[in-house]
């Protein structure tokens, strides 16, 4: 098997290829083409071509065109969880069940959205002249996706550039390839040919992606010095840039909550997805009169969890590697897993470890793996000052029963989004992104749509 680019509506192969493993038992079963400088540009040709036509369609051309490509997802399901499970080794039914739902809404909120922006009222602000603003589109849009959430990724990405009428090169991870494709493809039936096309490749191949002189605009999501690299290439040719970057999310506990439920709910939101989610709950802060029994009831809740059933593995050799070197490297309390589990695949065993102060790698150090932390406080400006005492600032969450303590920490914390008493949920409708080293710009949301248009002044006078 081979998977091949998608570019101006038909698949299109490329010289190169690179090995696709199945994480559940660490053999290769197929191949993916890399792309270098000829395919790059034969896909943001392609996308230039098409966005003088799709860029002057009508938002509720756009709109029927993306609830059209819903309705596809939503009945091609099956199959393409089937593409995901392959290369990334998630439970197949949170993917049918929880992702592609996700997904099919998604793409329909912004199938709607693109005829709902706002804007300054049309007036004579000038004596003897008439101001409008326009928003219009940006033109075509280079897109970068992590390998953890394949699908879902790509289309936060491509339904709000699209519903504003942008086009799109997409280059997926190159371990993750296959949903991505399989999304273009459906597509290719409701939209215009070169509207959204997708390039294979590795670091290179994104690299000149974000270098190419056409895209107007990069967004990315991954890593903090993915998101570094991809700002410095577009800095050459003042690309607008879109960054979703890693996350940290510290998780604050005090000492009014139900222990058993909390610990229940913190450890399903630290190890969904083998806690490889930019917002998994991995820093617990525990208020010290219940550091004890909070720990207790972390790992018997951890404990519980089986490592091929209850999530899946990571996504390489090298993830589950370096996960495991900063394991050895912690200076805490491991009060279980901390190891590889089983020997086929990159599984790793549920883990929770604590005795750690703000300083340590594990903490500083987005682990992107099913490990808990857990460090104790003894007062709210304490609790605020770990909380923000790493770089990132993406997700992080509230346990209390003191709505006056929410409402007062909640301005406090330095993150783009803050649950209270749940972690991990997404809303099409609310924003999604984070501050500091976590990047800039909004997914989802109207926020979302209006990241990818520009704004224009007009003036008549009269």
């Amino acid at each position: 098997m081979i998977v091949a680019n998608f570019v101006n509506g038909t698949a299109v192969s490329a010289t190169g290829t690179s090995p696709l493993v199945d994480p559940v038992t660490g053999a290769e079963f197929g191949r993916a083409v890399v792309s270098r400088s000829a395919e790059v540009d034969a896909a943001v040709l392609a996308a230039s071509e098409a966005f003088g036509t799709w860029s002057r369609t009508t938002p509720g051309e756009r709109q029927l065109a993306l609830l059209k490509l819903a309705d596809l997802v939503e009945a091609r399901a099956a199959e393409l969880a089937d593409a995901e499970v392959r290369e990334t080794g998630k439970i197949r039914s949170v993917v049918l069940a929880e992702e592609i739902p996700q997904c099919v809404d998604q793409i329909r909120f912004f199938a709607g959205a693109a005829r709902a922006l706002g804007g300054a009222a049309a007036g004579e602000y000038v004596p003897g002249h008439t101001s409008f603003q326009r928003r219009e589109a940006v033109g075509v849009i280079a897109q970068i996706t992590p390998w953890n959430y394949p699908l879902m990724m790509a289309v936060w990405k491509i339904a709000p550039a699209l519903a504003a009428g942008n086009t799109v090169v997409l280059k997926p991870a190159g371990t993750t390839p296959s949903s991505s494709v399989l999304l273009a493809s459906l597509a290719a039936s409701v939209l215009p040919a070169g509207v959204f096309n997708v390039v294979l490749g590795d670091r290179d191949t994104g690299r000149l992606l974000a270098e190419h002189p056409v895209p107007a605009m990069v967004s990315l999501t991954g890593s903090t010095r993915a998101g570094v690299e991809v700002a410095r290439a577009a800095a050459a040719t003042v690309k607008r840039t879109h960054l979703e970057l890693g996350g940290n999310a510290p998780v604050l506990v005090f000492d009014d909550v139900d222990v058993p439920a909390a610990a229940s709910g913190i450890v399903g939101a630290a190890f969904y997805n083998a806690g490889q989610d930019c917002t998994a709950a991995t820093r617990v802060l525990v208020h010290s009169a219940v550091h004890d029994e909070f720990v207790a009831a972390l790992v018997e809740a951890a404990s519980a969890c089986v490592p091929g059933v209850d999530y899946g593995p990571l996504n390489s050799q090298a993830q589950l590697s370096r996960v495991l070197g900063l394991l050895s490297r912690t200076p805490g309390t491991v009060h279980c897993g901390g190891k590889r589990h089983g020997s086929a695949g990159f599984f790793l065993e549920p883990t929770v470890v604590s005795g750690l102060d703000q300083s340590a790698e594990l903490v500083q150090e987005e682990a992107f793996a099913p490990v808990i932390t857990v460090q104790s406080f003894d007062s709210d400006d304490e609790a605020v000052a770990l909380a923000n005492g790493v770089p990132q600032g993406l997700a992080s969450s509230i346990w209390s029963r003191d709505t006056a303590r929410v409402a007062s920490i909640s301005a406090r914390l330095d993150f783009g989004v803050v649950w209270v008493n749940t972690h991990g949920l997404v809303a099409s409708e609310m924003p999604h992104g984070g501050f500091g080293a976590s990047g800039y710009g909004k997914d989802l949301s109207l926020h979302g749509l209006e990241d990818y248009t520009r704004v224009k002044h007009v003036m008549i006078a009269h």
